[in-house]
């Protein structure tokens, strides 16, 4: 670990994506908060996530597509300081609840350019190596932020209310968005390297290359039904007022519960990556995380709560990195682009609609059941790829693998 923080490009985007992860993760939980303060209505948290869903699912491909065409430094920054445009946008509309659908909506456009420019960002500049252990590294400081930003965004709402905090997402947005171009090399436009191809072309191409590989389409599909189904964030407000009688601060705890977990999985694979079984430790992982939900779901204590989401955090921990590493070794460089946004496609814009549908279900049968019924969905689903997709299950990380 010491040899790659000694690495400079490095530790600068480590830097940026600490301030980035810790604001953002702030920003989810106040935003789901303060919503549901004002609606009291878990169907006004569907909505939220359904807002965001929307440009994420009809911008990433074509993010995907200008991360192939342009600098991923320049667009990485863009990106960030548009964010942290949008978090100073929620200090002027947090009364109405309309203005902040639509900063939502926005926010959820700007994610679609930035995770696969970050994503194409960090395949550049991480040491290849030492890509694994780099991976890992990456993970642990992305989580280490979300571990503190749900925290110290809910206890920042119980004490001063949702616009000092807003204000403080902006800052430090906008301090990942200053600190990238100081420290790192811009790099050539990665479609320089090649023939140009029309957007449409282009598009397809990623889309392809994705859906023709077992490997990549398994692992994506994967991570889209257990997170649709078992991702219960979105419910954490309605979850931590009205089954168990706590305040904001709790929302933070549930939230920094899984972040938790998931830091200690990937400080361990800082030293031990799950190379040589990694389909079989994604698999185990997938249930072990449905599992986790279900018992949350279940509980009614604080305390089994936090110890559930914790395992649940772990889980995804060894989750992320195998389907980092996935995405990075099975892709080349002019299309990691579009690979990250299928991925995107696949599992970012599908946490937002994990919250409509959770929303929705909790609507219908209630906060409790609509979480461990999820669980349940998810052990099914991992079983169900575990079968479809066999090479998946036998992948081996150490070696060069294909689809």
């Amino acid at each position: 670990m010491i040899r790659l923080l000694a690495l400079p490009e490095l530790r600068m985007f480590l830097i940026s994506a600490a301030c980035a992860s810790l604001a953002e993760s702030a920003l989810a939980v106040v935003l789901g908060v303060h919503v549901y303060a004002l609606t009291h209505d878990p169907l006004a948290l569907a909505l939220l996530g359904l807002v965001e869903a929307v440009p994420a699912i009809g911008l990433v491909l074509v993010g995907g597509h200008v991360a192939d065409r342009v600098s991923r430094l320049g667009l990485s920054v863009l990106a960030r300081g548009a964010m942290a445009a949008l978090a100073a946008g929620l200090v002027l509309g947090a009364d109405a609840i309309a203005v902040l659908y639509g900063l939502a909506f926005a926010i959820g456009a700007v994610r679609a350019f930035e995770e696969p420019a970050v994503t194409g960002l960090e395949a550049e500049i991480l040491p290849p190596g030492a890509m694994m252990e780099a991976l890992s590294l990456v993970a642990s400081v992305g989580r280490v932020a979300g571990l503190s930003g749900p925290v110290l965004g809910g206890i920042a709402y119980e004490i001063a209310g949702p616009r000092p905090t807003f204000i403080a997402a902006s800052v430090l947005l906008g301090l990942a968005a200053a600190v990238l171009p100081l420290g790192i090399r811009a790099r050539p436009a990665p479609e320089r390297r090649g023939a140009r191809v029309g957007a449409v072309a282009s598009i397809l191409e990623g889309l392809w290359f994705v859906f023709a590989s077992q490997i990549l389409i398994g692992s994506m599909a994967l991570d889209l039904f257990a997170v649709f189904f078992g991702g219960a964030a979105g419910l954490f407000p309605a979850f931590a007022q009205d089954v168990l009688h706590e305040g904001p601060a709790a929302v933070g705890l549930l939230r920094a519960a899984a972040s938790g977990g998931a830091l200690v999985a990937m400080l361990v694979a800082t030293r031990h990556p799950p190379r040589t079984h990694a389909g079989l430790a994604l698999h185990l992982a997938v249930a072990g995380f449905g599992l986790g939900i279900v018992v949350f779901g279940l509980s009614s204590n604080l305390y089994l709560c936090l110890a559930a989401l914790f395992f649940v955090g772990a889980c995804d921990g060894v989750s992320v990195i195998v389907r980092r590493a996935i995405v990075r070794l099975a892709a080349p460089d002019h299309m990691r682009g579009r690979v990250s946004s299928v991925r995107g496609l696949f599992l970012n814009a599908t946490n937002e609609l994990g919250s409509f549908e959770s929303g929705m279900a909790a609507a219908w049968l209630g906060i409790a059941p609509a979480i461990w019924t999820g669980g349940v969905i998810t052990l099914l689903v991992a079983a169900a790829t575990a079968r479809l997709a066999p090479r998946l299950l036998r992948l081996d990380l150490g070696r060069r693998f294909v689809g």
